[in-house]
């Protein structure tokens, strides 16, 4: 017996990045009541592979009873308590936890959400010059494609013309550099070409706000770390971000990396800037930090950026930003529980060797003529859709939207994805058995073809 909660749904719910009109009109969402495993439940009972974890979020699949256990214990210990003027044990032993892995880093600042640590990460960027004497230095640089978040000061650094231009006028100007990425670079330039050709650039600004007579005036330089998700799923090249953090320190400008979404293993490392061989200042981590199972992120930083917000209480040095929630001991319980599991059943090595499954599939993908490139690296997949290989031309169908289209077809094979535009992105719980991985990865395959059969 169906329910009228798609009816309702349509009726009430304003969903995020969706056009509600072809929500309405073209799209048939399920309702998800329960979650096993790698599997989302509707109300028929119907499963379907989660091929995005939930917003790139998810870790062990879901109801992993180990977190959810965790949860349910501290409900009935304490729900919440501030961070303004106490602590919580919860919050303390994450904290603790946390600057054991992430190397280089000796303080952690509590948020909600991937927008809200990266927010807090330029905040702090701001104000460690502004209390050291270097109120000039306020510019940031980023990347092209660069996708950080939602709030202004996220929106202003990861600027997506197609995202964000209504909200132009409220945003801040931030020095754009290009991204490494490789398969729509020029094509007179080799792959090694390309990427130095990105690294001047960067030094090039940098260079230029450094003697245009007002002083260094680069707060920082931010970017993801290992990867662009949001922005195509561009994986960088090797050796790239290492000689950014050398730039940074070169030119007396801070390195802020977000790890929101490449953290926790996403790309096989558990800290991917330990693998880029790049340690930041001030660092953003989310999504994956609670398995995806409770809202919580986190922004960690050095004790040199820490020091210089100490002072006397008039001197207003310390850092203005808080929420009611910050440091909630049921998100910090639930995050301690995860990475308990990370390290007991080495989780790490998992994913690599899910990876390599991946990668011996790519050959695969490229026998198709409407794919373009591959790009992956640990348990991130991109697949670019084109017209022809020639041309790269985003592939456009005679009677759908691709991105439509591939979210219907998965959908009829009891997968969910979320493409971005003519990008099919594979992104899975990290847990994901071998079986279960093959299997999606048939399914993203046999999508293709046909859509192939449909090209315009």
């Amino acid at each position: 017996m169906h329910s009228n909660l798609k009816e309702k749904d349509k009726r009430y719910v304003w969903h995020p990045y969706t056009q509600m009109r072809d929500y309405i009109n073209m799209l048939d969402a399920p309702v998800i009541v329960k979650g096993e495993g790698p599997y989302l439940i509707d109300e028929d009972g119907v499963r379907y592979l989660d091929g995005v974890a939930s917003m790139w979020c998810n870790v062990w699949g879901h109801t992993r009873q180990e977190i959810v256990n965790a949860i349910i214990d501290q409900v009935k210990e304490l729900q919440h308590s501030t961070l303004f003027g106490l602590t919580n044990d919860k919050a303390v032993i994450l904290a603790e936890m946390l600057v054991s892995i992430a190397k280089g880093m000796d303080k952690v600042f509590y948020s909600d959400n991937g927008s809200t640590a990266v927010e807090v990460a330029l905040k702090m960027a701001l104000q460690y010059w502004y209390n050291k004497g270097y109120s000039s230095k306020s510019m940031f640089i980023s990347l092209e494609n660069a996708y950080h978040g939602d709030t202004v000061g996220a929106m202003s650094i990861g600027y997506l013309e197609h995202f964000f231009k209504p909200y132009e006028s409220m945003l801040f100007k931030v020095k754009k550099v290009p991204t490494p990425y490789m398969y729509r670079k020029h094509l007179s330039m080799s792959d090694y070409d390309y990427m130095q050709y990105c690294l001047d650039m960067l030094e090039k600004e940098l260079k230029e706000h450094s003697n245009d007579g007002k002083g260094n005036r680069i707060a920082g330089v931010v970017m993801e770390s290992g990867a662009q998700i949001a922005g195509g799923g561009i994986v960088y090249p090797k050796g790239y971000q290492k000689v950014v953090r050398e730039l940074c320190n070169k030119y007396d400008t801070l390195f802020i990396l977000d790890e929101v979404a490449t953290g926790f293993g996403r790309l096989g490392s558990m800290i991917e800037y330990v693998e880029q061989e790049s340690i930041p200042d001030i660092v953003a981590f989310g999504k994956m930090l609670t398995a995806g199972y409770l809202p919580l992120a986190v922004t960690l930083s050095t004790d040199d950026v820490y020091n210089a917000f100490l002072g006397e209480y008039d001197e207003h040095k310390h850092l203005f930003h808080g929420h009611t929630f910050t440091g909630n001991p049921i998100a910090c319980a639930c995050a301690i529980a995860n990475i308990e599991l990370y390290k007991r059943e080495d989780l790490i090595a998992r994913v690599r060797s899910n990876a390599r499954i991946i990668e011996d599939r790519l050959d695969e993908f490229m026998s198709y003529s409407i794919v373009g490139d591959v790009r992956h690296k640990g348990m991130l997949l991109a697949v670019e859709l084109v017209k022809d290989r020639a041309s790269k031309v985003p592939l456009r169908l005679k009677h759908r939207r691709v991105n439509y289209a591939i979210m219907q077809e998965a959908l009829k094979r009891r997968v969910f994805l979320r493409p971005l535009g003519h990008i099919m992105l594979i992104i899975p719980p990290l847990a994901l058995s071998k079986d279960t991985l093959n299997t999606l990865l048939d399914n993203a395959l046999d999508i293709i073809d046909t859509l192939q059969r449909d090209v315009v």
